[in-house]
């Protein structure tokens, strides 16, 4: 199984491991009841390195993106972030996905962990019809930490200098975070409140020791599920998959182009 750059520090904190998607992960550290308590209540802490990150970047780029995705990102401006999805001509979902403006030609597709090689290859296979756009896989580039509950701000704003308080849903900005460079957003699955934060995979674990020391509770894929469930959010692989109809899906709301 391949771990993620946190996986020692999960190993030394006694965690129980599982497999997700081909990658040995936390299942849960204190237990899924209390982990999923401290989210709801406070702030926990999650290691989602196992997600993929693609980049696609060129002066077609955002004419690539519209065409393959189906929420509209003309409307975002670089800071911004939509959920979305590739559907296929039939509109059954070949992944739901984060997309984030960098630059105005330059986005980053957070994909699901089981989806990275089938979401480049899909769409690599359709770039050709655009003169000045590449995909490639950036995943390696970054560990990522996701910071959920209502407490997610307290914790994360003494580790670093962006304002936390000025980001919408969806938006992210860049900056430094325990002295570590890297980016933020203000998203999540559980449901709440919270940001993800993504830094070099060689210096994530002093992100994750320093939200730790801040108060933040470690946790598990266990919790991460009973959340999202309690949220009412769908998991593709499990609530749905390439086979389901994105009307089906629940992502009607989100389709505002023909696929």
């Amino acid at each position: 199984m391949k771990k993620t750059p946190l996986h020692a520090r999960h190993i030394a904190s006694g965690a129980k491991m599982t497999e997700i998607a081909g990658w040995e992960m936390p299942l849960e550290f204190s237990g899924a009841a209390d982990e999923h308590g401290a989210v709801r209540s406070g702030a926990g802490v999650f290691d989602v390195s196992h997600l993929g990150e693609l980049e696609l970047a060129g002066k077609d780029a955002l004419a690539a993106i519209q065409k393959i995705f189906c929420n509209d990102a003309s409307v975002l401006r670089p800071g911004q972030a939509q959920y979305s999805a590739i559907l296929s001509d039939a509109g059954t979902v070949v992944d739901d996905v984060i997309l984030y403006r960098l630059k105005s030609d330059h986005f980053m597709i957070v994909t699901n962990a089981a989806n990275v090689i089938k979401d480049y290859n899909w769409i690599a296979e359709r770039l050709s019809a655009f003169g000045d756009a590449v995909v490639f896989d950036a995943s390696s580039r970054y560990g990522v930490i996701a910071v959920q509950g209502p407490s997610a701000l307290s914790v994360v704003q003494p580790l670093t200098g962006v304002d936390l308080g000025s980001l919408k849903r969806f938006d992210f900005a860049h900056g430094e975070f325990a002295n570590v460079r890297g980016t933020i957003s203000r998203t999540g699955f559980t449901g709440g409140d919270g940001f993800e934060i993504f830094v070099p995979p060689q210096q994530v674990d002093r992100v994750w020791q320093s939200l730790v020391a801040g108060g933040a509770v470690p946790c598990g894929s266990a919790a991460a599920e009973s959340l999202r469930v309690e949220a009412g959010l769908k998991l593709y692989g499990k609530d749905f998959d390439d086979t389901t109809t994105a009307a089906d899906a629940g992502l009607a709301k989100i389709v505002k182009r023909k696929p």
